[in-house]
């Protein structure tokens, strides 16, 4: 059984850096096949994906935010992170790491879900 967990702050003041890990136990990061993504949900809205990182370490972004996202991993922790630059009251929400099987552009096939974590932008 995979599960993943992430962690990072609750709070970050506009224009800072939020930076999120999820740390994944189960399996590997570098399985063949596997691509561990990063999804968030403002309040209020729908899921909304941000990016993801393969089992050979290409990344995606969203057009919307490729500007300021960043994802990398850590082999050796087994965990993956990611950050995102000059944030606003516009990048709260909950954020999700999960793991798919197959992406196509910003759509992914989920498996498996972390639980997610909460994260306000506010000074």
């Amino acid at each position: 059984q995979v599960q993943l967990q992430e962690s990072g702050p609750g709070l970050v003041k506009p224009s800072q850096t939020l930076s999120l890990t999820c740390a994944v136990s189960g399996g590997s990061i570098t399985t063949n096949f596997y691509i561990w993504t990063w999804i968030r949900q403002p309040p209020g809205k729908g899921l909304e994906s941000i990016g993801y990182i393969t089992d050979s370490a290409s990344t995606y972004y969203m057009p919307s935010l490729k500007s300021r996202a960043s994802i990398s991993r850590d082999t050796s922790k087994n965990q993956f992170t990611l950050q995102l630059s000059s944030v606003t009251p516009r990048d709260t929400a909950v954020y999700y790491c999960a793991r798919s099987h197959t992406c196509s552009g910003a759509v992914c096939l989920i498996d498996y879900w972390g639980q997610g974590t909460h994260v306000t932008i506010s000074s």
